[in-house]
């Protein structure tokens, strides 16, 4: 059964950087790219780096730290098999939600 939990209104989500979020004592990452919104881990799985205020160019988001990229589309690492959880999003009106209902949580 999912769990939405309200993550933000759509004008708090900048174009051209993540929105770092604590939900369910998670740190989510949220991202716009074009007209659509999608939410990441937003701990890096290098050496933890906050990747949810990195950079993105595209769908491709880029850790402050390192520099590990990851699709935020799908999570995955652009040079590996790395794979950060991704969480379902809801659009009701200018409200974003967040699925906090994932396996592992």
């Amino acid at each position: 059964m999912p769990n939405w939990v309200h993550a933000a209104h759509v004008d708090d989500v900048p174009a051209d950087c993540g929105l770092e979020l604590v939900i369910a004592s998670r740190i989510i990452g949220l991202y716009r790219v074009g007209d659509q919104f999608f939410a990441m881990d937003g701990i890096c799985a290098h050496q933890g780096g906050p990747v949810a205020k990195g950079g993105i160019c595209g769908s491709i988001v880029t850790c402050p730290w390192h520099g590990w990229q990851y699709d935020v589309t799908t999570g995955k690492h652009e040079l590996s098999e790395i794979r950060q959880q991704t969480f379902p999003i809801e659009r009701r009106g200018d409200e974003l939600f967040i699925d906090m209902q994932v396996p592992g949580i």
